[in-house]
């Protein structure tokens, strides 16, 4: 896990690549975080040539460090770029080999799948890429256990994220992965986006005009996050929001790309993660105040989304959880 900056996050840049994709990169893994006491990772970039043409040549980067960066990398995030059918680089490739050989974490944004797909690293392997490559994707790739409607994959030492906004939401599940809840939402809430969607989310939300009524979510998913640890059900938030449950089934699809109770559960175990993350110890009380009920069902929750038991998750990112590593 790492430990303030001493995790070192590189980020390739080729010919063509998307600069959206590289600024969700720079904003998650690259800012300075004084307000935390530490900064969360070490970040650069690198590039396989001293001057890089962006996308439609935007514009090009230079004086970025050669691919001899990336032989360090803890966390490496490959090239994406539109033209999916030009073959990478040699080079980058190779890099993305090499580090992959020798255990660094791999992460491919949007059209990033297509890169660790041609360095024959996703064989048999789940993954995630833009819903309009999936034709070609497959065709080219048969062998890949693609997931077409989905925000990101987590396939534990590769990571894949779908579109482009996406990018922002790995981004904050490894921050979350890494250094807890809490962190995670202290990251999301300085880039103004929503701290917690899940990868199984659909990629593509439909969001109609409205009528002449507001029918946002907004006000609802405020009064629930309030809410939390008491008894609160999917017909209480279609009672709260004046609707029958289907209706409100069909809005969460529609605005959000999940359902009702998936939010609410997802939600509740943030919530939970946060408690133990502040030193809260008594399981009971933990489930009680996040509304998950028994700490036998804490502990399921916990562990189906985080991958560790509750204890686990406290020695990992609780309070004390620096003094341990230090000890």
């Amino acid at each position: 896990m790492p430990q303030g900056s001493s995790h070192r996050v590189v980020l390739v840049v080729d010919e063509n690549s998307n600069p959206f994709e590289m600024s969700c990169a720079i904003e998650v893994f690259g800012l300075r975080r004084p307000e935390l006491g530490r900064d969360l990772y070490d970040f650069t970039l690198c590039a396989a040539a001293p001057d890089t043409r962006m996308r439609d040549g935007f514009f090009t980067l230079t004086g970025v460090p050669g691919l001899e960066a990336a032989e360090s990398a803890d966390t490496l995030i490959v090239p994406n770029r539109p033209d999916t059918d030009t073959p990478r680089s040699p080079r980058v490739l190779d890099a993305v080999r090499r580090a992959h050989a020798r255990g660094a974490r791999l992460v491919g944004f949007c059209s990033g799948a297509f890169t660790l797909a041609e360095a024959g690293l996703l064989e048999g392997r789940r993954a995630a890429c833009h819903w309009m490559w999936t034709d070609s994707f497959r065709a080219r790739f048969p062998g890949v256990l693609l997931e077409p409607d989905v925000l990101f994959v987590d396939d534990g030492d590769i990571l894949t994220a779908s579109g482009s906004a996406s990018a922002l939401d790995l981004g904050l599940h490894l921050v979350r992965r890494d250094h807890g809840a809490e962190i995670a939402n202290h990251v999301s809430r300085r880039l103004v986006f929503a701290a917690h969607r899940d990868g199984g989310q659909r990629q593509f939300v439909e969001r109609p005009l409205p009528d002449v009524r507001d029918e946002s979510l907004g006000p609802l998913l405020a009064w629930a996050q309030e809410r939390l640890g008491e008894t609160l059900t999917v017909a209480d938030l279609a009672d709260r929001a004046a609707v029958s449950p289907a209706t409100l089934h069909r809005r969460f699809q529609s605005q959000l790309g999940t359902t009702p109770l998936a939010w609410l559960t997802a939600q509740r175990v943030a919530l939970a993660c946060r408690l133990i993350e502040r030193g809260e110890e008594r399981l009971d009380v933990v489930a009680a105040r996040s509304g998950l009920g028994t700490a036998a069902n804490l502990r399921a929750r916990v562990r189906r989304e985080t991958g560790l038991s509750p204890s686990a998750y406290r020695r990992r990112f609780g309070p004390r959880a620096g003094e341990a590593v230090r000890a």
